[in-house]
């Protein structure tokens, strides 16, 4: 899978724009995905010297990305195209419900992966859908 990931107040604690302190389990999570065979891309409004220093900072603890604010490497943004991110998954805190444990976010994406999981709450539905989500939680009332 294609995995977009936060790194302010995500993978670190937010304190931009300086770097914080590593999230619990969030290193040793990421490096999980990487040995499981993730794409992994760094989706962040930093930029310039700050995001340089998010990627070195995500390097000295053994996290390579695929990518950095782009869907692939080669990518250059023009403007003639949409910025949204060519993923199957974004981690964030600012998720709906906010961020999930990091092995509870492991173990969902492993489901996932294996075309199981209980994406947005709907057991046995990989591909549910944000909308399905919705309908399913207005229908029920």
């Amino acid at each position: 899978m294609v995995i977009a990931i936060d790194f302010d107040g995500t993978i670190v604690e937010d304190a931009y724009p300086e770097i914080g302190e590593p999230k619990m389990f969030a290193f040793e999570t990421l490096r999980e995905l990487q040995k499981d065979r993730h794409q992994l891309i760094l989706w962040t409004t930093r930029s310039g010297a700050k995001l340089q220093d998010a990627i070195s900072h995500c390097a000295k603890h053994g996290i390579e990305f695929y990518a950095h604010n782009q869907s692939f490497p080669e990518e250059k943004f023009d403007g003639s195209y949409s910025r949204k991110l060519n993923c199957e998954l974004f981690i964030s805190h600012k998720n709906v419900g906010g961020l999930l444990g990091w092995g509870e976010a492991y173990q969902e994406i492993k489901e996932l992966a294996q075309g199981k999981g209980k994406l947005y709450g709907l057991e046995g539905e990989s591909d549910a859908g944000f909308f399905r989500a919705f309908k399913n939680f207005f229908n029920s009332k």
